[in-house]
């Protein structure tokens, strides 16, 4: 059952492999099921001043070990644990530790640290920062560039909600369901799910909200000594950095949002902006090979409808099913540089091959040829599911159906269904129906669009200019494909945000690189 929005993982491999450099949808209102039936607080501010055991901390900086199926990076780069409050109402109580990674500047006109967060939520930063070396390297002349692992991912606490034979036994499960029998086993799988995440986070289940990390990004900031935020955060990194500047506006520096969340949608506002977004891309690509983006979805929903009734065979052995072969193609929307993946993928599975596409499914899946799977999504859930108060009913969901249909053929139902399932009974209530973004006061942010993007549709940084208030979100426009916009072929862009990044000036607002 995974959820479209995230950069890393799957995302970064795609474009990684393709030579570039480089949360959770869903809703509902107010009144609808909210998992135990609790309304969460937003997570409390600290009480009072932080303990000096916190903010005069000292991190040891040692040689990075290899993680998440990831060789040990080079030279270069160094880790630490950063120790933080498990609640952040009790900073002087239990503690969880944070794993960071950096590599320091290399020029000599140092302007401080500059932090990233790829996205997911899930998404490892210690795994993905040195792959992403090459694309910093103009700015890494003037900042250590860091990164972490947030609370609840990889080797900060990391959740892992069940292994890989009873997610193996999941991807059987049809989470487009039709008949009352499937939609039963797919809510019990939600469920089950749940109580696996639970079972595995313990206390830490109540603690990994957008807004916790941010909190914990500024004590990060306090330890590494900056005086200023600065910050780079893609795809759901873009929703952490709007929070952070509300709760703490006047320590913004320079910070750049890339692939930027609508943080004006709810629930049900997230699915349909990321099911526009998938159709939206999906037609381009259509476009692409000489197809009309009606005719072409058709077709493909065509195949699709046949894959439920009758999986197809592959070279693996596993079939490949209706929700498998449509995670592949959503992946292959991510970037460009896969399209012609894609259009191998389908040609053979209407021959009957299935192989190409669970290929593709397998990589957002985070499945290697050993059958070992990732577990960013895992993460992923337990965080949006924290930060989502808004749970549609299965009732609700069915009602909703025919609008996600008319939007996408091809994504429609596998994104409408996806929100009755995400949070479906989950063990602890959600915080907000909206994520909080408005920052009066703040430096100018920038923020980066494509008109292209998927996952994160253009439209959402209009909306995060919008909310952060008048004089701060400063939005740079690129007329292209793929998720995410730095490092992915436009020298306008690479170079508008290096110049502000390195020598603060901000673009005209508006301006437009094709």
């Amino acid at each position: 059952m995974p959820r479209f929005l995230r950069w890393t993982a799957a995302a970064v491999a795609v474009l990684l492999t393709a030579g570039c450099g480089g949360s959770p949808g869903g809703g509902g209102n107010r009144d609808e099921g909210k998992g135990t039936g609790a309304t969460a607080a937003p997570a409390p501010s600290p009480a009072g001043k932080l303990p000096s055991s916190l903010t005069a901390q000292r991190l040891d900086w040692r040689r990075c070990p290899a993680t998440g199926g990831s060789p040990a990076p080079g030279d270069a780069w160094r880790c630490a644990t950063l120790k933080v409050p498990l609640d952040w109402s009790k900073p002087g109580g239990t503690t969880i530790g944070l794993a960071l990674i950096r590599a320091r500047a290399t020029g000599s006109d140092r302007i401080g640290s500059l932090l990233f967060n790829f996205g997911g939520p899930g998404g490892s930063g210690v795994s993905t920062m040195p792959y992403y070396d090459a694309t910093v390297a103009s700015l890494r002349e003037h900042y250590d560039v860091v990164s972490w692992d947030p609370r609840g991912v990889g080797a900060s606490e990391g959740v892992r909600c069940r292994g890989d034979r009873d997610i193996a036994a999941a991807e059987k499960i049809d989470a487009t369901p039709d008949t009352p029998a499937e939609e039963k086993a797919y809510l019990r799988d939600a469920v089950a799910f749940g109580r696996g995440c639970q079972k595995s986070a313990g206390k830490l289940m109540a603690h990994v909200s957008t807004t916790d990390t941010a909190r914990d990004m500024d004590l990060m900031r306090q330890v590494l000594g900056d005086p200023a935020m600065h910050y780079f955060g893609i795809s759901y990194g873009t929703e952490l950095g709007g929070v952070y500047a509300h709760l703490f506006p006047k320590k913004v520096g320079r910070m750049v949002l890339d692939a930027v969340v609508d943080p004006t949608a709810d629930t049900v506002g997230h699915a349909e902006n990321q099911t526009r977004g998938f159709q939206r891309a999906l037609d381009d690509y259509l476009k692409s090979t000489g197809q009309s983006p009606r005719q072409g979805s058709r077709k493909i929903a065509d195949l699709l409808t046949r894959l439920d009734a009758k999986p197809l065979p592959t070279a693996s052995g596993r079939p490949l099913t209706q929700t498998s072969a449509t995670t592949g193609i959503a992946l292959a929307m991510y970037s460009k540089a896969s399209w012609p993946t894609l259009t191998g993928a389908l040609r053979s599975a209407e021959r009957g091959d299935g192989s190409g596409l669970l290929a593709l499914a397998d990589r957002y899946d985070e499945r290697d040829a050993s059958g070992h799977y990732g577990t960013t999504s895992h993460a992923q859930r337990v965080i949006s599911c924290l930060d989502d108060r808004q749970r549609p009913t299965p009732e609700r969901t069915r009602k909703l159906l025919p609008r996600f249909e008319r939007i996408s053929p091809v994504f429609g139902d596998f994104l409408g269904w996806d929100m009755a399932g995400w949070c479906h009974d989950w063990p602890v209530p959600g915080q907000f129906d909206t994520p909080q973004a408005s920052a009066p006061g703040a430096a100018p942010i920038l923020l980066v669009g494509n008109t292209g993007d998927p996952a994160t549709p253009y439209e959402g940084a209009r909306r995060m200019a919008d909310e952060l208030g008048k004089g701060v979100g400063v939005e740079l426009t690129w007329k292209g494909e793929g998720h995410g916009v730095y490092g992915n072929g436009s020298d306008c862009v690479d170079s508008t945000v290096n110049a502000y990044l390195v020598h603060g000036s901000v673009p005209k607002e508006g301006t437009v690189c094709s």
